[in-house]
């Protein structure tokens, strides 16, 4: 009998902190929106950069990401992700607009040595009026690239004028004073992507 209590308030001790810890656990925004997030914590990813506007501008991060953006690294020769992952990136920008929030979609390459300011020009004006495309030099590029510690490499076995590049496929969302916010996976559709994103500009 006493072991029967005994273990009773033990697991109503127990019960209580669960309970406790449940109701006073203090969530990050990025968890209650469902965002993706990053070891080291935000500062972890994004960052200056440099690079070359569609009118052969060399431009910083100052100067494009003037509200909050949806930054996408991919190539305007990419058979078939690109256009799928941008197309709904420019989807849940529409989808913000009806909802009254202002958001920029950006499309940084990772194939500089093809996409020429006037290629990244043709493939933006395809996908939305608000989308900035981003070139430079291999070095420039490189350097975006590791500050959002994304991933790409050409595949050499192909074809020297249709090769293919690999790359990561995330989408960041990035504030112009606090920088990036979170990441989203391509599985989302446009409307999923919105809601997150609406999520973390409500709690900016």
């Amino acid at each position: 009998m006493a072991n029967t209590k005994l273990w009773a308030g033990v697991a109503g001790v127990v019960l209580i902190g669960v309970l406790g810890f449940t109701a006073f656990k203090v969530f990050t925004p990025k968890e209650e929106c469902n965002a993706g997030v990053v070891a080291g914590g935000p500062g972890a990813i994004g960052g200056p950069f440099e690079l070359v506007n569609e009118n052969g501008e060399t431009v910083t991060d100052q100067d494009v990401i003037t509200e909050p953006s949806l930054i996408y690294f991919g190539y305007t020769f990419c058979p078939d992700v690109c256009p799928f992952d941008t197309v709904r990136n420019a989807e849940a920008v529409d989808i913000l607009a009806e909802r009254g929030y202002s958001v920029t979609p950006i499309f940084i390459t990772i194939d500089p040595a093809r996409d020429t300011p006037e290629a990244m020009d043709d493939f933006t004006a395809n996908v939305h009026e608000k989308m900035i495309g981003l070139t430079g030099t291999p070095e420039q590029i490189d350097a975006a690239s590791k500050a959002y510690r994304t991933y790409y490499k050409r595949n050499d076995d192909d074809d020297p004028d249709y090769y293919t590049v690999d790359h990561s496929t995330f989408t960041y969302l990035t504030f112009p004073d606090t920088g990036f916010a979170g990441y989203f996976r391509r599985e989302l559709s446009g409307e999923q992507m919105a809601d997150k994103v609406q999520c973390l500009l409500d709690q900016h």
